[in-house]
């Protein structure tokens, strides 16, 4: 794995040593691991968001719930699992 170097804060390094010490891991992979929470939250955020919007507009939402209406109707195609 290549890496590189980021600067924190002084406050921050020491936060991320203590952290890494009582799980032990590493600085390195508990930064991995808080940068990944990190992006699937922003994720949520901006999913939930843009649900917010669409309801916000009867016309689009109505339309969203028009097609899921068509997609739900593919849930009994008869297919079984891992065919």
């Amino acid at each position: 794995m290549s890496t590189t170097t980021i600067r924190v804060s002084a406050k921050t390094h020491r936060i991320l040593t203590l952290l890494a010490q009582s799980q032990q891991e590493s600085i390195t992979d508990l930064v991995d691991a808080a940068v990944e929470i990190y992006r699937r939250q922003r994720l949520l955020h901006e999913t939930n968001a843009a649900y917010a919007a669409l309801r916000a507009d009867p016309a689009a939402w109505a339309e969203e719930q028009e097609e899921r209406a068509i997609w739900d109707g593919t849930v009994g195609d008869g297919l079984t699992e891992g065919a």
